[in-house]
């Protein structure tokens, strides 16, 4: 069947586009689902951090490939629709001293005080910073003015990073933190914290367990503290999940005889899942840790974060962590709004100039499922990509997830009833557009919406998902 009338042949090359759509690629990943909760962020971020606070959730996390120059922020209030935030500190510029190493922003661990406020403990330039502030979103502030709490050269020949705060029942908080070089050689060390909780109020103690390299997270059940931990390597498939138990936030911790607790599944392309965290809800603890996007790029470290629940046995063991696309109930069956148009079930297609692969293609957009994007073919200009919604709709709004929610992408949205005549629903040439979702709120009737992209480089297109409401 032809796609385009001769009409439509000449108004689509008169905006630039190329003239034969390629169709949607078939679901060819190993373990590739639609409609899957897992990844819940759109994009690449790992080493997650979580805060609840007036009905809000907040997840801090690396950018990935590799850091960036500020940490990803993310909020919800319901688990299953984040948006993106733009944090004012730390920033790489700013958290650099004269001990710092080239290393980026990494691996948050934000808590809750007894006062209200918020702290956070951030690995910059392999040292561990400090920041406070009032509300969850900031603004930040160093604790310490210019300088970090733990400095690069505090125990030579280990990597100073990871920094995880736990309070105990009682209200001490203690911070936790420890890599090795070179993959080899990790040291976890531990440290009560004064009350200004950004000094140390004894001398720190070195509590590595067995299997420890990286990644320390503490919690605390029935009298138990389970040190939990990563080990392996973050850019390969070994990445897995340790824990070790002992009756003191200061150890000694004894690794548990079914550790680990979570590794990868290659039957279901879940590889090097780690650096987590835990927290609490409704009687349930989830785990919410990152695994290489899919698929595996041995290239490039690109990470999504994932979450599962996490329960116990009745001789307080941690139970085996079985890792899925389609996550707990608690994200599962994700709305992007009232009613998602652009839904293969209302017979919504997807489309595109070009796709990268078959793992790139247009249906990805529509397929309800973080772990897949649409790609153009490298080098290709004047991209494309065009929903067709079956009929003609009214339409609320369009909320669109692109690749990296800290990177603005130049495009102009256009809407058509024919896909002879098209109108600019929105033109973001001038005024390129970050975070995610990108909102276009312009209430239309239209059967066919499209992204044009006049520019592809220096930064390529690609749309995770394109919801329509």
């Amino acid at each position: 069947m032809k796609i385009f009338s001769a009409a439509t042949l000449c108004a689509t090359l008169s905006s630039g586009a190329v003239a034969d759509p390629v169709p949607a690629a078939p679901p060819s990943i190993p373990g590739y689902r639609t409609e899957s909760g897992n990844p819940i962020i759109p994009g690449y971020f790992a080493d997650a951090s979580f805060v609840e606070h007036q009905g809000l959730y907040y997840i801090y996390a690396t950018q990935d490939p590799w850091g960036g120059e500020k940490l990803g922020c993310w909020s919800s209030s319901d688990l299953k629709n984040w948006s993106y935030h733009d944090l004012n500190w730390p920033t790489k510029q700013v958290c650099t001293s004269p001990t710092s190493h080239a290393n980026m922003v990494w691996a948050p661990s934000v808590i809750a005080t007894a006062s209200g406020e918020f702290m956070m403990y951030v690995s910059v330039g392999s040292e561990i910073w400090v920041g406070k502030a009032a509300h969850p979103l900031g603004p930040w502030v160093n604790a310490l003015g210019d300088k970090p709490l733990i400095p690069a050269d505090f125990r030579p020949g280990f990597h100073m990073i990871d920094a995880e705060a736990f309070t105990d029942d009682d209200g001490e908080v203690y911070l936790y933190w420890g890599s090795g070089w070179e993959w080899v050689n990790g040291k976890c060390w531990v440290v009560k914290l004064d009350p200004d909780l950004a000094s140390f109020a004894g001398a720190p103690v070195d509590i590595t367990p067995s299997n420890y390299f990286e990644a320390p997270f503490v919690l605390k059940r029935d009298g138990i503290y389970y040190l939990m931990y990563s080990q392996g390597k973050t850019i390969d498939d070994s990445y897995r999940v340790h824990y070790a138990t002992g009756r003191s936030p200061l150890g000694p911790f004894l690794e548990a005889p079914n550790s680990p607790v979570l590794v990868k599944d290659v039957d279901k392309n879940i590889l090097g899942p780690g650096h987590h965290t835990v927290f609490h809800k409704d009687g349930v603890h989830y785990i919410l840790y990152h695994r290489h996007a899919i698929p595996l790029d041995p290239s490039s470290t690109r990470r999504q974060l994932c979450l599962e629940e996490m329960r116990f046995n009745s001789s307080g063991l941690i139970e085996n962590i079985i890792p899925s696309h389609e996550g707990p109930p608690l994200i599962r069956n994700r709305q992007f709004g009232v009613e998602n148009l652009a839904s293969p079930s209302r017979g919504a297609r997807a489309y595109a100039s070009s796709q990268r692969d078959p793992l790139h293609g247009a249906d990805r957009v529509i397929d309800q499922n973080y772990a897949t994007r649409w790609a153009p073919a490298p080098g290709a200009s004047n991209a494309w990509l065009e929903l067709d919604l079956g009929e003609t709709r009214a339409i609320r709004r369009q909320q669109i997830r692109f690749e990296y929610p800290w990177k603005a992408y130049a495009f102009v949205c256009e809407a058509s009833l024919n896909r002879d005549e098209w109108t600019s629903v929105a033109d973001r040439r001038r005024d390129p557009a970050g975070g995610s979702p990108v909102i276009i709120e312009t209430p239309l009737r239209a059967r066919y919406l499209r992204l044009r992209f006049e520019k592809t480089k220096p930064l390529e297109p690609s749309v995770i998902e394109w919801m329509v409401e």
